[in-house]
């Protein structure tokens, strides 16, 4: 048996509530869930400091801002970003936010494209969650890797080891301590620098 999904929580940002009926009728309910839509920009911005979302609706323009920047602020998260302007607008809107990774929509538009984008963007944002784990673990390991050369250098003036011989005692210590070398180099740091 395959193991079940978690649903998409979707933001709505819209002046009306016209729209929020339809992407409550559009998506289903197995795989969405709709938090309390938002009406303005500056609605969207508090909302999202307690709520969390993966996906951000924004039907434009709205009371406070057409929607672009909200739209480009948004995106610097891992959520993924929709907006839903006028056709006559959409050309320039869509080449005003598609470099920040937003995707565009022009209404009026069917059923299958709308719900195809929101796919797009649950995909997006999965592999947008993915690639953040991803870089905070290289990010750890750098930090890893910069204190173990702290304390191999502290050891080499301090205790007049090679650096091998550093090295060497960082992961006997870390073997017989049952510590990680990164522990066992933040004692030797803790210990030698002043």
């Amino acid at each position: 048996m395959a193991p079940t999904k978690s649903k998409h929580r979707v933001l709505v940002v819209s002046s009306s509530d016209k729209i929020v009926d339809y992407v409550n009728d559009m998506l289903p309910a197995d795989e969405f869930e709709l938090t309390t839509p938002a009406y303005s920009a500056g609605e969207a911005k508090r909302m999202l400091v307690s709520t969390d979302a993966d996906i951000v609706i924004i039907n434009a323009p709205l009371s406070d801002d057409f929607g672009i920047e909200l739209a480009i602020e948004l995106s610097e998260g891992t959520m993924g970003v929709l907006l839903v302007v006028k056709n006559e607008v959409y050309d320039q809107t869509a080449y005003k936010v598609e470099d920040s990774g937003v995707l565009t929509l022009g209404k009026p538009c069917s059923r299958q494209s709308f719900y195809t984008t929101v796919k797009l963007l649950c995909a997006l944002s999965a592999r947008l969650v993915r690639m953040e784990q991803k870089n905070r673990s290289l990010q750890e390991k750098m930090t890893d890797i910069r204190m173990v050369n702290r304390a191999k250098w502290l050891l080499i003036e301090n205790m007049k080891m090679t650096e091998k011989d550093a090295h060497y005692y960082i992961e006997k210590q870390a073997m017989d301590t049952r510590l990680t070398r990164r522990e066992v180099a933040e004692s030797i740091v803790r210990t030698y620098d002043n």
